[in-house]
């Protein structure tokens, strides 16, 4: 089971964060007890459920807590709220103050790893390590954000019932090359019923706006800002490729560089066991030095 935590975000959004395991007991010399944080953030149209695997058996040595961000999940959608960079990088800031975590781990995937290293390069104090999943540092460009408006217009929603979301995410639709049960799994995460039918839980358009925010630049200058030990995962079948993978680690000051066989973008979501042996025993080098 995971307890649910509000949290107040940049500009006043209440923001839903979980937590895993039993809360800690706190001491007035560490604030998270004697466990050291970890914050996960979930990529764009994510959730943090998507991170329950990972935050169970984190828990047992670590305080886990996944944040539902700005138009994800259970926090607030304000339809004209923004959806910047910066105020994705604040939220995360103001949610390890108030939580009491940092300095945290922070475990992000795609677009959840760009909000933690931007966070990273910004308050090294809050930041001890950090997991970069499949993200790219260069810039995308103007097709890409043309390629994911006509995906989005393509859904065929509302979906009738959660067997038919499962089998267009994971069969269907024109962007799987092959069957991929996980990735229909990860989308029927995502989706609530409603009168017509199940319908996402986020708004497409918000969706949009939050990735024109970061795909027409590059991001290498920040990400050599980071100061903390890092570890870059990709998957093999994934959006990042090996060799820009490699390149972030030569970029990162404290760089390290894992590879998930069989996964693609969903590394974590694809390839749950072989996630845990690619970063367990990273975090087992930060929890020695903590």
């Amino acid at each position: 089971m995971a307890r649910r935590i509000d949290v107040t975000g940049a500009g006043g959004v209440r923001l839903a964060a979980w937590e895993f395991g039993d809360p800690p007991k706190t001491d007035r010399a560490h604030g998270t007890g004697d466990r050291p944080g970890v914050l996960l953030l979930h990529g764009l149209m994510g959730r943090a459920s998507h991170w329950a695997p990972t935050a169970r058996w984190l828990s047992a040595r670590h305080r886990a807590v996944a944040l539902d961000q700005r138009g994800h999940g259970r926090s607030d959608k304000p339809p004209h709220g923004s959806y910047t960079r910066d105020a994705y990088v604040e939220d995360v800031e103001a949610a390890l103050e108030q939580l009491g975590l940092g300095p945290a781990v922070l475990i992000g995937h795609a677009m959840g790893a760009l909000t933690g290293w931007q966070l990273a390069a910004k308050r090294p104090d809050l930041v001890r390590g950090l997991i970069i999943c499949d993200m790219r540092a260069s810039a995308l460009g103007a097709a890409s954000q043309h390629t994911w408006t006509e995906w989005f217009r393509a859904w065929p929603v509302p979906f009738a019932t959660l067997a038919d979301v499962r089998k267009w995410f994971g069969e269907d639709d024109p962007w799987v090359e092959r069957p991929n049960p996980a990735r229909g799994e990860f989308y029927a995460e995502v989706m609530a019923e409603s009168p017509d039918g199940w319908r996402p839980v986020f708004e497409p358009e918000q969706m949009l706006r939050t990735r024109e925010t970061w795909v027409y630049d590059a991001h290498w200058e920040e990400l050599a800002q980071v100061r903390c030990p890092t570890l870059v995962v990709r998957g093999l079948d994934g959006e990042l490729g090996r060799a820009e993978a490699q390149e972030m680690v030569r970029v990162l000051p404290g760089g390290q560089y894992a590879e998930v066989a069989d996964a693609g973008h969903l590394v974590h979501y694809d390839q749950p066991e072989a996630w845990r042996a690619a970063i367990e025993p990273f975090l087992d080098t930060l929890t020695d030095d903590a």
